[in-house]
């Protein structure tokens, strides 16, 4: 990603060879101002965990990337937040960084496992953006990295903070719970949440609330 944003205009794939460096610090121009940024490519191998660890002190932004042709790509991300979290340490503050979330490989057609709205559900949930991406094509890769500075030159110029009403949630964490349950349950009982061969009282208390909780006029989660 950060190859074809460095060189967009490049045509026909990738260029195989080993990029040693782990980082890059452009100018890049934002709004009415030129910035200078640095980037470090985190390596996300647990053998390489001693080196990035020292990355994150005095984080502005960061990127979380995952192929959306793999699932296992996708749940590390919870991993990859615990560890970001765990190494900002108990003054660390998430409203101090901009995160954005990236859905990889979306030339990727039919090998595709998984969907938008699951992975911008994961994303908007705990306030971070969400854009899809192709390294392969370049399809949103310049707009993301647009997007990414002008935010991170808002929150410094908000203090180190994300200005309110940035995150876009239009949803609770409940709702979003909820709707990632349905869409891994495996019958009825998963759905509603509750233990097979509840009573029927329990199921319809179940199914009142869930329609009340996922109701489209008080529920905007994708």
């Amino acid at each position: 990603m950060l190859f074809r944003w460095e060189f967009p205009r490049l045509r026909g794939g990738f260029v195989l060879e080993f990029w040693e460096f782990p980082g890059i610090f452009p100018r890049v121009q934002i709004r009415d101002r030129e910035i200078k940024v640095n980037i470090f490519d985190m390596a996300g191998h647990p053998f390489f965990y001693e080196v990035r660890n020292e990355f994150y002190k005095d984080t502005q932004g960061v990127l979380l990337v995952y192929d959306v042709g793999s699932k296992e790509s996708f749940e590390a991300l919870d991993s990859w937040l615990a560890e970001m979290k765990q190494e900002l340490g108990p003054h660390g503050n998430m409203d101090s960084l901009v995160c954005v979330v990236c859905a990889n490989k979306v030339d990727a057609g039919k090998l595709r496992v998984v969907d938008e709205s699951e992975g911008r559900l994961w994303a908007e949930s705990r306030g971070f953006l969400y854009w899809e991406t192709s390294a392969q094509s370049g399809e949103g890769i310049q707009e993301m990295f647009q997007t990414f500075y002008s935010a991170i030159l808002e929150l410094c110029e908000n203090g180190g903070k994300r200005p309110p009403g940035n995150s876009g949630i239009s949803f609770t964490r409940e709702q979003a719970d909820a709707i990632r349950r349905i869409r891994n349950s495996k019958d009825s009982w998963d759905t509603l949440g509750i233990k097979p061969g509840a009573s029927r009282e329990e199921v319809t208390r179940a199914y009142r609330r869930l329609a009340v909780l996922l109701h489209p006029d008080k529920c905007l989660a994708p």
